[in-house]
């Protein structure tokens, strides 16, 4: 299930690209999805286009925050 805020869609993929991403999202510690974010907001930067990433912990609930 998609976070609240991120917009889900399918994505059809190579496996031996989706291996890819795996290997590397290991490497880097963070989920594929994570790694396929950060290599968009890489690409697009290296277009000259930024996007702010969220902040941290901002998707997650009892993420450490103020209390309610």
């Amino acid at each position: 299930m998609a976070s609240p805020g991120k917009k889900a869609f399918p994505l059809r993929i190579d496996p031996a690209l989706w291996a890819e991403l795996q290997r590397l999202a290991a490497n880097d510690l963070r989920s594929v999805n994570a790694e396929i974010e950060f290599l968009l907001r890489e690409a697009l930067a290296r277009r000259g286009i930024k996007v702010q990433p969220p902040a941290r912990g901002a998707d997650d609930a009892g993420d450490g925050g103020d209390p309610p």
